[in-house]
């Protein structure tokens, strides 16, 4: 009786201290204590309630590069456009979807939300474009900072691609 009086006592010190006392132990590394927001800041609805850049209509900005000046005759050239949709499968299908977003903005409307001449300067002066137009460099942080590449159209290519993206409106 008096061995298990003894093993029984030796059990639950044992017990009593392998299971310490409410002192917590330091952890190593790292941690993070996450609580969840019940109401989102003022700044982040108004930001989610505008327009993202690629949707927003701004007719008057003509970019920057050498195209100052396009007129657009009311009818489409067909031969022109069949050279872009060419020149657009082989140079821009890499970045660009026609009708949706990929990683670059699709062309389907363009011409309803920007002018002839800012987006003949995007295909021809994409470097200065996004570190000088403010709306290049929203578009570029809105596709997660993938710049457009350059590649090097003339402005005779350039042209045939826009009126290619005028048979997509």
């Amino acid at each position: 009786m008096k061995i298990n009086t003894l093993l029984c006592s030796i059990m639950l010190a044992a017990l009593v201290i392998g299971c310490g006392g409410k002192e917590e132990k330091k952890k190593e590394g790292f941690s993070v204590d996450r609580t969840k927001a019940t109401e989102k800041p003022v700044e982040a609805v108004a930001a989610t309630s505008e327009v993202s850049a690629s949707q927003r209509v701004d007719l008057e900005n003509k970019g920057i590069g050498p195209v100052k000046s396009l007129s657009l005759s009311p009818d489409i050239d067909k031969a022109l456009a069949k050279k872009g949709e060419e020149v657009y499968t082989q140079m821009c299908m890499a970045c660009h979807r026609v009708d949706k977003k990929f990683i670059g903005p699709a062309p389907t409307g363009i011409l309803k939300r920007r002018s002839p001449e800012w987006v003949m300067n995007m295909i021809l002066n994409p470097e200065v474009m996004v570190k000088e137009d403010p709306l290049a460099k929203e578009l570029m942080a809105e596709f997660n900072g993938a710049p457009m590449a350059n590649q090097g159209l003339t402005e005779d290519q350039a042209r045939s691609v826009l009126e290619f993206f005028r048979t997509l409106d």
